[in-house]
């Protein structure tokens, strides 16, 4: 598995985007040189995130986001499975 993470990814199940093998490594991003916990979707070519707006739901009782732009930097925060054994291997 790539050690780089893919450049759009959701963590709505509805979305296309999401990818629960990639989820479980955990994401981390950083948005305009802060690092973000709260991000629902992001995409790095395009340059935005989707944040959770407060508590409120939809009528669905999904949450609510809004779209912030800026540039959007991503890596994973563990090795994939694997990896780490390979390189102790040589």
């Amino acid at each position: 598995m790539s050690d780089t993470p893919p450049d759009r990814l959701s963590v709505n199940p509805k979305s296309p985007h999401f990818n629960a093998e990639l989820l479980q490594r955990g994401i981390g991003i950083r948005f305009k040189g802060v690092q973000r916990r709260d991000v629902e979707e992001y995409c790095m070519s395009e340059g935005w995130i989707r944040v959770q707006l407060g508590k409120k739901t939809d009528r669905k009782g999904d949450p609510l986001t809004i779209k912030l732009n800026g540039p959007v930097e991503a890596w994973f925060e563990t090795e994939a499975a694997g990896e780490g054994e390979a390189s102790e291997e040589a």
